[in-house]
């Protein structure tokens, strides 16, 4: 039987593709080109990044260094440990409880969107739990306000999702509470400072602003580091992982290899104040267009607007799938908003460069002139 093969059709000719993909997402081409060159003999070892033992000695240099150049990052002080685990942010929906909470004790929640709401329905499986405030009622088109918020001063602790890559929100500010505030900041991650000694605990999946999928870091005050539970697996105990510098199990040592990478290429583009202000005007330059714009509408709130994750719908959603179609076509992939919203999604994580942005730009006047909305 003949071999099928699919050629996809050829496309305009451009300079540059660009992913805008919610994640994995898109890699430094300078990454790209080291991981390349250092596969098939990493560090004159005569052996790939691949085939590195974790107990070794090149590689547990290579996890410490990673620590410290995150560290150096964020400026994370040193009663907070830093953990590298497998899986991704989902997976700990479920180890927060069981890692903080007492058998019995309650955690507080904030429901601001998709993923804050997979977190709260996961973690009612293993604790109890209070929602200290929702914006579900306006359809998740900005963040609760804080003086909403309903917070159980015995509360294990306080989760919240900084930002909200499915509905495109984004919290500004971070509060100091009389609990530990626990964040899941995998979509932004990196792309700003923070400041660290206000958690408890931050995790975030490395597939947005940190390499590739496998690999969740977590920085966990000590003071929340205590005896597992009676039957929590040993992998996923931040205690015992915690002892054992992230090698009581194999890690996903692959991953650590290419944050590595996204550190080194992070510091050289010049740290976290230079990733904020390239955030901050890439979506500025969207945003304003999508808001002067007959075609393009963006529904949340513009204080609670993400900057990493805008999304925005059209006017007339039957243009969608040409929109989509048209935009595959001139070399700007994944711009399909996340499958339970809809619309459009242009994720600016910190390796999409400003002239993406500027393509992405051109192409929407470009569209919108050829459809009658200009």
């Amino acid at each position: 039987m003949a071999c099928i093969s699919f050629k996809a059709p050829a496309r305009a000719a451009q300079a540059e593709s660009y992913n805008f993909a919610a994640g994995p997402a898109m890699l430094p081409q300078a990454v790209i080109e080291q991981i390349r060159e250092e596969l098939p003999d990493w560090q004159g070892s005569g052996q790939s990044i691949l085939e590195q033992p974790f107990t070794g000695s090149r590689f547990r240099a290579l996890m410490e260094q990673t620590e410290a150049d995150l560290r150096q990052l964020l400026a994370i002080p040193s009663n907070y440990r830093v953990l590298f685990m497998q899986g991704g942010a989902s997976a700990q929906f479920a180890l927060l409880p069981l890692n903080l909470l007492a058998p019995g004790q309650s955690a507080d929640y904030l429901e601001s969107g998709h993923w804050s709401s997979k977190a709260i329905l996961e973690a009612r499986r293993h604790a109890p739990l209070n929602v200290i405030a929702s914006s579900a009622g306006n359809g998740f088109q900005a963040m609760p306000p804080r003086h909403q918020w309903r917070l159980d001063p015995n509360a294990g602790y306080c989760h919240v999702t900084s930002n909200e890559t499915a509905n495109g929100l984004q919290m500004q500010h971070f509060p100091d509470l009389a609990v530990p505030l626990v964040a899941d900041m995998t979509s932004d991650f990196l792309t700003r400072p923070v400041p660290i000694e206000r958690f408890g605990l931050i995790y975030a999946s490395a597939q947005k602003n940190l390499g590739i999928a496998g690999l969740c870091l977590v920085i966990i005050h000590e003071d929340l580091l205590r005896l597992p539970r009676p039957g929590l697996p040993s992998p996923f105990s931040y205690t015992l992982q915690a002892q054992q510098q992230s090698r009581l199990n194999t890690p996903p040592t692959f991953a650590i290899y290419c944050t590595a990478l996204m550190l080194h290429w992070i510091q050289n583009q010049g740290g976290l104040v230079r990733m904020a202000a390239a955030s901050l005007e890439k979506s500025t330059h969207l945003y304003d267009f999508i808001d002067a714009s007959p075609l393009y509408r963006c529904r949340q709130r513009a204080d609670d607007r993400s900057r990493v994750n805008p999304c925005f719908h059209l006017n007339d959603d039957r243009l969608l799938e040409p929109f989509f179609a048209q935009a595959e076509f001139e070399g700007l992939h994944n711009l399909r908003g996340h499958a339970a919203m809809g619309g459009i999604r242009a994720s600016l994580y910190n390796a999409m460069p400003l002239a993406g942005v500027e393509r992405l730009l051109g192409f929407m006047a470009e569209f919108e002139r050829r459809h009658g909305w200009a």
